[in-house]
């Protein structure tokens, strides 16, 4: 379980958009494994296995709570975190509490926009990605070609790209800004020492 535990929980996380969902659903997957454990096949791999009974029991729990006039296309998801968090307290001691600040900050951001990826692509960006599965593991896990694997993943790369460049985009207006009271005080210096300037001649 600590073996997988990391992988089991984004891809769950990546489905559902839901921390404590996705934890219930890593329990109850470990769970239908175990209990299916003696048919486990000597040939298999444990982690394609392992995989496979999470993203099912993601996929059901999805399904069943979407609304009945929505589709949900059977294995065509994707997405979470992409920065595994990390309680502040593990952060390395010499960092400063700035630095975890905007690495915390950072983290948010990068899970906010990969949230905003369709689940069809989020699942294989993380798997691919993040996880470093092969594009053979990811296909048998999900249920899809490797054709479909490597479309997804570069259709992923590019939208996530596109997220992220728009809010930073927008970030940028802000950047150094110059207003509000600072923009008032130098105006007023200026005319003070403009008028003084003129006072004297």
């Amino acid at each position: 379980m600590r073996k997988y535990n990391r992988r089991l929980f984004r891809l769950a996380r990546v489905i559902l958009k839901d921390d404590s969902e996705a934890e219930s659903v890593l329990q109850e997957a470990y769970i239908a494994a175990y209990s299916a454990m003696k048919i486990f096949g000597d040939d298999s791999n444990v982690s394609t296995w392992l995989t496979r009974n999470l993203v099912n029991e993601s996929l059901g729990r999805l399904l069943h709570r979407q609304n009945s006039d929505r589709v949900v296309i059977p294995f065509s998801l994707a997405g979470y975190r992409l920065l595994e968090t990390v309680p502040a307290a593990k952060i390395s001691d010499n960092r400063s509490s700035e630095d975890a600040t905007l690495r915390a900050e950072l983290r948010a951001l990068l899970e906010k926009k990969l949230d905003e990826l369709p689940t069809a692509f989020r699942t294989v960006f993380v798997m691919r990605e993040l996880e470093k599965m092969t594009v053979e593991e990811t296909a048998e896990c999900l249920g899809i070609s490797e054709a479909t694997v490597r479309s997804r993943q570069s259709r992923a790369k590019s939208l996530f790209r596109t997220l992220l460049e728009r809010e930073i985009d927008l970030e940028l207006r802000d950047v150094f800004a110059f207003g509000g009271e600072r923009c008032e005080r130098t105006v007023e210096a200026v005319l003070d020492r403009i008028t003084k300037d003129a006072n004297h001649t």
